[in-house]
This record gives C-alpha cells, sequence and structure tokens, in this order.
C-alpha cells in the first residue's frame, strides 16, 4: 500500500505536469492598446475541381496597413477555423496585429482555410476535423502535388480579385500543425517557387500517406529555397503509423544536413496538439519573418568515403545560368573533346545544329534536324533523325551527310571508340545495335518500357539506358562484338506522385507515375545523369541514386544532357525553348583516351 506522503508526492507531480500541458499566452496573444486592428473575412464556401466533390469553409484577414499594390506578403493556414478564433491557442490576427505594428514581420494577408467535405455530408461542428464527411486526410497527408495545386490555381487567385499579394516566394508562407504541417511541407517542397517560408507544429511526418518518406528524399534532393520552422514535444503521439517526435527529429536532421535554413522547437512533456505550437507562435513567426539570410551549415563528417553525395556534385552558389533563349526546342545536347557545346533547334526559325564555342561565339554548323548526337572516334557527328527514319554520320566541317541505317526510328544513341553504334528503337522497345565497319544492323536488347536515353560508362564497358514509360535505368554488358548481355533494371528513378491526380484510381498507393526517363550522360568519376520528370537524378557507378539536381525551369521537362564548356565542367541541359548550365565538380568523359 502506498504512503499518504507518496500519493500526495504523486498528486503535485501529476498538478505540475498539468500545468505544463497548459497554453502560455505571452503580450502578443492579446490586444494591445494602440495597436490597429485588420478584418477578418469569411469568404464564399469554396467548391474544387481539384477535389472534385468538395466544399470547404476559409477565411481571409486582411491587416491594417495593407496596400492593394501587390506588396503585401501572404501566409497561408491550414485548418483555417482554428486559427481565427480570438481566444483559441493560435490566435492569428491578434498575433499578426502586434507584430506587424512592432515591425517584426512585414504586412501579411492571411488565408486561413479549412479541409474539404462532401457536400452530401456536411462535417459536424460538434466533431474534431477528420470525421467521415472530411477530405483532411487525403489532402493533407498526400504527397504530391494535388494540395498545392488548388492553393495555386483555386484558391489565390480567388484571393487576389480583392486582395492583391505579392509573387515574391520570399514573402509567401505557409502553416500548418499536425497533418496540416505536413501540408505546409509538401506545398513548398512542390513549389518553392511559390513558397518559401514554412512553419509546421507536430507535423505528421510519418506513414499515414507515404510522408515518412520525407527525410529520405531530402538528403538527396538539392536543397530548395525554403525556411523551414518545426515544433514538436516528448509526448506527441507514437502509434501505428510512427513515433511523431523521431519524426520531426529525423526531418530536422535531414534538413542541416542539406544546408537548409531550419529551427527546430522541442519540448519535454505536452501531448498532440496546439498548446505547445500556439505558445511558441509568435516566436515561430519573429524567426521565420527575420531579415537575416544565414549561410548554408553543411556537416558531412558521417559520410562514408565512397558515398558519391549531391555535396560532392554540386558548387555552392552555382546554379543553373540560360546559355541559350527563345529557341524553337533545343534537344540532342552533345560536346566534343575540347568541350565545344553542341545543340539542336529542332522547332525554331532556322532549324539545326548548333555549336557554341569556348569563347561564347555561337555557329550554325547543320541544318539537318536530329534528336541524338554524339561525336566518333573518326571526328563526325552522329545523329538519329527520326522523322526521315535514319541515322546519320555529318561532317560539321564540310557539311557532308552520310547515311548509316535507314527505315528506322532512332530517338538517341552513342558511339564507342571501338566502331559500335547504339541507338534507342523507342516505339519497338529495343535498343538496336550498328556495327560502323560493316554497316550491319541488329537487335541489341528488348522489353524495356520505351528506352529512351542513352549513354556508356567511361570504359565503355556498360551500356546505360533510360525508361521513358517506367521507373528504370537498364545497365548491360558490352562485349567486344558489340553484343550485349547481363541486362537488369540496375537504377530505380524517383517518380513523380499522383501528377494531377491522373493515378488516383490506380492502386496500390502512392499512385507512382512514369519516371519519363529520357537524355543521359556520364562523367569521368562513373556516374550516370538522367533527365526525368522530376529533375536531373544522378546515380553512382554501383546504380543507388546520389540526388536529384532542380529542374532549371519549374515549368518545363528536361530532354537532354551533357558535360561540356571549359574542361567539360559544365552540366548543360535542354529545358523547351532554353538551355542551361552549371558548375559541376565533375568531368564529362572524352571520347579519344589520351
Amino acid at each position: 500500500m502506498r504512503s499518504l506522503f507518496h500519493l500526495s508526492l504523486l498528486t503535485l507531480l501529476s498538478s505540475l505536469a498539468a500545468a505544463a500541458e497548459g497554453f502560455k499566452a505571452t503580450p502578443d496573444h492579446s490586444p494591445q492598446p494602440g495597436v490597429p486592428t485588420g478584418r477578418l473575412i469569411q469568404m464564399p464556401a469554396w467548391e474544387s475541381k481539384i477535389f472534385p466533390n468538395t466544399t470547404r469553409d476559409w477565411w481571409v484577414y486582411v491587416p491594417a496597413g495593407y496596400k492593394p499594390d501587390g506588396s503585401a506578403a501572404l501566409m497561408v493556414f491550414q485548418d483555417g477555423r482554428g486559427t481565427t478564433t480570438p481566444t483559441g491557442n493560435w490566435r492569428v490576427p491578434i498575433v499578426f496585429e502586434n507584430l506587424i505594428a512592432r515591425g517584426e514581420m512585414p504586412v501579411t494577408v492571411a488565408v486561413m482555410i479549412n479541409p474539404g467535405n462532401d457536400p452530401s455530408r456536411p462535417a459536424n461542428p460538434a466533431k474534431k476535423a477528420g470525421t467521415a464527411a472530411s477530405n483532411r486526410g487525403f489532402e493533407y497527408d498526400s504527397l504530391g502535388d494535388r494540395y498545392t495545386r488548388m492553393l495555386i490555381e483555386e484558391i489565390l487567385p480567388e484571393v487576389e480579385k480583392q486582395f492583391p499579394v505579392s509573387h515574391d516566394p520570399a514573402k509567401r508562407a505557409i502553416s500548418g500543425s499536425s497533418s496540416g504541417g505536413i501540408a505546409a511541407f509538401t506545398v513548398a517542397w512542390e513549389r518553392p517557387d511559390q513558397f518559401g517560408k514554412v512553419h509546421s507544429s507536430v507535423g505528421s511526418f510519418v506513414n499515414l500517406r507515404g510522408g515518412n518518406a520525407y527525410p529520405a528524399l531530402i538528403r538527396k534532393t538539392e536543397r530548395k529555397p525554403i525556411r523551414v520552422y518545426l515544433a514538436d514535444v516528448s509526448g506527441d503521439l507514437d502509434n501505428p503509423f510512427g513515433n511523431w517526435p523521431i519524426a520531426n527529429q529525423q526531418m530536422h536532421a535531414a534538413l542541416r544536413y542539406m544546408g537548409y535554413d531550419v529551427h527546430f522547437e522541442f519540448a519535454e512533456g505536452y501531448s498532440h496538439g496546439s498548446v505547445h505550437g500556439g505558445s511558441v507562435f509568435p516566436d515561430a513567426l519573429r524567426w521565420l519573418w527575420r531579415n537575416e539570410t544565414p549561410k548554408p551549415e553543411i556537416v558531412t563528417k558521417g559520410d562514408l568515403g565512397g558515398d558519391m553525395t549531391l555535396h560532392r556534385l554540386l558548387i555552392e552558389g552555382e546554379g543553373w545560368q540560360p546559355v541559350v533563349e527563345n529557341i524553337g526546342f533545343g534537344d540532342a545536347l552533345a560536346t566534343d573533346d575540347a568541350g565545344n557545346f553542341y545543340f539542336c533547334d529542332m522547332r525554331g526559325t532556322a532549324p539545326g545544329i548548333y555549336k557554341i564555342a569556348l569563347d561564347g561565339t555561337k555557329t550554325r554548323v547543320s541544318d539537318e534536324v536530329v534528336s541524338g548526337l554524339k561525336f566518333g572516334p573518326d571526328g563526325r557527328a552522329y545523329a538519329c533523325q527520326g522523322a526521315k527514319k535514319r541515322v546519320v554520320a555529318i561532317n560539321l566541317a564540310s557539311r557532308a551527310v552520310e547515311v548509316i541505317a535507314t527505315d528506322v526510328q532512332p530517338n538517341d544513341l552513342v558511339v564507342t571508340r571501338t566502331g559500335h553504334l547504339y541507338f534507342t528503337h523507342t516505339a519497338k522497345k529495343e535498343i538496336a545495335h550498328i556495327d560502323l565497319g560493316t554497316k550491319t544492323l541488329r537487335a541489341a536488347a528488348d522489353g524495356i518500357a520505351n528506352p529512351n536515353g542513352i549513354t556508356l560508362s567511361p570504359d565503355q564497358g556498360t551500356l546505360a539506358v533510360s525508361e521513358h514509360r517506367g521507373g528504370a535505368v537498364w545497365t548491360f554488358r558490352v562485349n567486344a562484338d558489340g553484343s550485349l548481355d547481363a541486362g537488369a533494371p540496375t537504377m530505380a528513378m524517383r517518380r513523380p506522385v499522383d501528377p494531377k491526380g491522373e493515378f488516383l484510381s490506380q492502386q496500390p498507393p502512392p499512385y507512382l507515375a512514369a519516371a519519363s526517363g529520357d537524355g543521359m550522360t556520364t562523367d569521368v568519376q562513373g556516374r550516370y545523369y538522367v533527365t526525368t520528370a522530376l529533375g536531373i537524378q544522378v546515380f553512382d557507378p554501383t546504380g543507388r541514386l546520389c540526388g536529384v539536381l532542380s529542374k532549371a525551369r519549374a515549368d518545363r521537362s528536361e530532354v537532354s544532357c551533357v558535360l561540356s564548356g571549359p574542361g567539360r565542367e559544365y552540366l548543360y541541359v535542354g529545358a523547351g525553348t532554353a538551355i542551361f548550365r552549371r558548375k559541376v565538380q565533375a568531368m564529362g568523359v572524352a571520347l579519344v583516351v589520351k
């Protein structure tokens, strides 16, 4: 039997714990004398087209001092109703007013939006969000860009009809708690060109709908220009979907590893909810909206010697820069051993092959339109011409063209130092081989899901081919007679999740689309580069994903890439009507061995 002393001690400790769990209001949570107030406007219920058969309540807060000139900042809040109440734990309008008045955050319009509900089954206000009628779990916890698109394509244009705001991502933030926290991160992750700041409290970065993948994705994706504030508590959830405190610690560690501007506010005690997050909310806003631009801190002491991480490829401060703009469509990127860069403008006013010399001089060197281009050991440019159903060799000095094969529809090609040419026969789902000595054409491998890009390892003993309709890069052993064997899908490309809702009806989740593997190249260290729907994916010589580079243009797919330029140390990429490049810690492979 416990003594009266022990029972009294337990009662005291329980009381102290309950006090620690309580919401701690600060002066920023209460109206202050002399601080001007803004307007909280309930908007008409929104019926979404991106989430069919759903309607949602939402509000817009317009602060005092707002000017309709597009200069105001923007912050979006998930689970909007709870952020509007003046006696709740968030009290967004009041906190905004106090911080704006002191200049601790800019004049900011707030959009508070509830998750959608089935209009035929209205949500019960007496119950928490997440009832049977609510679309909350699907909208907030799912990966992919569906919820992001609803905000950007539906909600924000409606806001700007009355209240124009800045389109600078540094002046746009997004916030949420629990599943709303992961939703906020997903929006900025998918569209950093739209949202540059994230606030997440007790974020559900667990396996509710695949969100537990984020720490791994972050470590192998080029750092995005977003600032992230995370808050969690030691007493957060631990259930069949995961451990919330550990998941948030993993998120923080991954973001730190990649050099993000990140803050993690972790408190002992408390439980899952808004008590702690609401208490520190004013400080979170001060940190999120601060003017400081910190230098990225990247700590790689835990890396193994053989790990070809993005840190060992990318150069801090070196981003994509345009090389050629306002062309019809750039493809067939290539290089010669000197580092002169070549591409084909396939749809411009003057289509053909162009050369950009090391001094920057641009010259049209052929009027042939090609989709794949590589230099052979004889110095000629070998090319694919699908429209003319042939493979050709072009002497760029004389512009003489020799037809190598006809009645084919080649997509891309490579040429070996020993006189073997391989091209992807995409429609036939095969790799074709041409012996350049005898002009003999034969099928070398088949069964690939629309083979597209193609490249060789530095020693030319391995041929790699990307799938356009699948999710793998295949590798083959190249034999002395030009035959291929030992084919296997050795590199798993990352694929978009549920793009534009096209895969909603497919099972099982997470509704992965094709990777859209396209052009490929290799560097002297044996890394493979492949353009995909997500950007350029880089693999090490063993087939492990090193990481994904950001797209040169968020609105365009990339179709071809090559290492060229001075020292062959610049990675070039074709992105529709423009070509970009960036300097990297890599060197392109020379055709001629010296």
